[in-house]
């Protein structure tokens, strides 16, 4: 089958894991990413990396300062570019990098990127524990990268008062407000996500790119033990995210002709089918419902239309997985069965976290095995924020008839109703609790409570308290739906 000469084309993936056993072994961040670089290479049959490039493309990454990490990178690999860019934060980058380079190349703007990811986040932690200054690169002051995509303020000013600011707090509200949505017990329900956090750790047993590659009885990771502390009501740390990592991914994505002139066999081939970008209501305080997710049934639906697919079409699918609130409003919102295989590497609990480029190592995982059932569609859900931001992806060994198409519902998100927020006096007084969790501290006692709670005229209300008395009787029962008072400063009175 002719394709045209412009049409972008994934050739190459790579994945690398670095278990070093002291901080001296360690590579930095931007040395695992040129190993998945020339892993890359290697799998495009290119003998290692490509001496040259358009653009080389790094996920924002947090384990260290680069200043400029392309240019880091770059230089250390040995590839000329133009471009030396980098993204801003969050686990949806990834993808929208994938989209927004696939239409750079179909426009003309671009004939081969690298695009590349990578943390060293356990060797940084290790480090700081051990008293070790680290010795890594930066790039010179005057190396500035070109910034990709766009940035979010995820925090709404409230919500930064009462120190509600982190994923770990948030996405264990959205699981209370998805388990009263549900009408499971709360015992039933817990039972409900580690039975799906098990089924995540049996493909990371599989997977020889995961960092825990073991498979995990769901008793065991709801179980509260000294290894598996309480984190935020109902997470156990085995029900977090795993950012404890150091890892690194890469591909390799070209125009079809630029593949066929540096010689790419044919069957190292994959196409981006399509992609879309959106967000929901910036803030999670003006969010119609927590246990929804409109954005992402817009987003996916959008995706698989322009792909020409629908989601009985798709054979191979990968969900953001930080938590499993995530899993379970992006299944919902794709109209997936939540018993379905919903990841391709384990997640980022099992496969890893590496903050915001997990995203790459789904893409590389799925690429491969596209390449072993050619017939196939594969699916990739982004997610960065708190269920913020969002980019799906649609891959498969065929190019697609009418080129690679993107496109963003945002538009229509934006018209979706939203909520206001009561504050100060008018937040004071009597609410039903709408989600909730109870933040632990490191020796395993609850610490903070808090809620968003929805007022008699339909405005939302955030509610904390570290009362020893409140935190203790909200880890008992359920507190969905629960009458509670809240003074002026958004204390919790029960």
């Amino acid at each position: 089958m002719a394709v045209d000469p412009r049409t972008p084309v994934i050739v190459g993936a790579g994945q690398v894991l670095q278990r070093a056993t002291t901080i001296a072994e360690a590579g930095e961040p931007a040395a695992l990413m040129v190993e998945a670089i020339a892993g890359a290479g290697a799998d495009a049959g290119l003998g290692g990396i490509p001496p040259a490039v358009d653009s080389v493309r790094i996920v924002g990454l947090l384990s260290w300062r680069y200043g400029n990490a392309a240019h880091v990178v770059a230089a250390r690999a040995g590839i000329t570019a133009d471009q030396l860019a980098v993204t801003h934060g969050g686990g949806n980058s990834p993808q929208s990098l994938v989209n927004s380079t696939a239409v750079d190349i179909a426009a003309g703007r671009l004939d081969a990127a690298v695009l590349a990811g990578g943390e060293a986040w356990r060797t940084r932690m290790r480090a700081r524990r051990e008293g070790v200054e680290l010795d890594w690169d930066r790039a010179p002051e005057d190396a500035t990268p070109v910034l990709l995509g766009s940035g979010l303020d995820l925090v709404h000013p409230d919500e930064a008062a009462r120190g509600v600011t982190m994923p770990v707090q948030i996405y264990p509200m959205f699981e209370s407000a998805i388990r009263a949505a549900a009408g499971r017990t709360p015992a039933d329900h817990l039972v409900h996500i580690s039975e799906l956090w098990s089924r995540f750790s049996a493909v990371a047993a599989g997977n020889p790119y995961a960092w825990l590659p073991e498979a995990r009885t769901a008793e065991e990771l709801r179980s509260v033990s000294p290894r598996n502390r309480m984190i935020g009501l109902p997470y156990t740390k085995s029900l977090n995210s795993n950012n404890d990592v150091d890892m690194a991914a890469a591909l390799l994505i070209c125009s079809a002709q630029w593949a066929a002139d540096h010689g790419v066999p044919r069957d190292r081939w994959v196409f981006p089918q399509a992609g879309t970008d959106c967000h929901e209501h910036t803030y999670v305080s003006h969010r119609w419902s927590l246990a929804e997710t409109p954005a992402v049934r817009r987003g996916g639906r959008l995706a698989l239309e322009l792909a020409g697919a629908d989601i009985d079409d798709i054979a191979l699918v990968d969900l953001y997985s930080c938590f499993p609130s995530a899993v379970q409003l992006g299944a919902a919102s794709l109209g997936l069965p939540i018993d379905g295989q919903l990841t391709r590497t384990g997640g980022l609990t099992f496969a890893g976290g590496p903050w915001n480029s997990y995203v790459l190592h789904a893409i590389a995982t799925i690429t491969n095995e596209l390449r072993e059932r050619p017939d196939e569609l594969g699916l990739v859900w982004a997610n960065g924020g708190f269920v913020t931001k969002h980019a799906f992806g649609v891959y498969g060994t065929a190019p697609p008839p009418g080129g690679f198409r993107h496109a963003s519902p945002q538009d229509e998100i934006d018209a979706l109703p939203r909520r206001e927020l009561a504050t100060g006096e008018e937040a004071a007084g009597t609410s039903a609790i709408e989600a909730y969790t109870v933040m632990h501290d490191r020796d395993g006692a609850p610490e903070l409570a808090i809620a968003t709670c929805l007022r008699d005229d339909g405005r939302r209300a955030w509610a904390t308290t570290r009362d020893a008395g409140v935190t203790a009787a909200m880890l008992d029962g359920e507190w969905v739906g629960e009458k509670v008072t809240l003074d002026a400063d958004g204390t919790i009175r029960l």
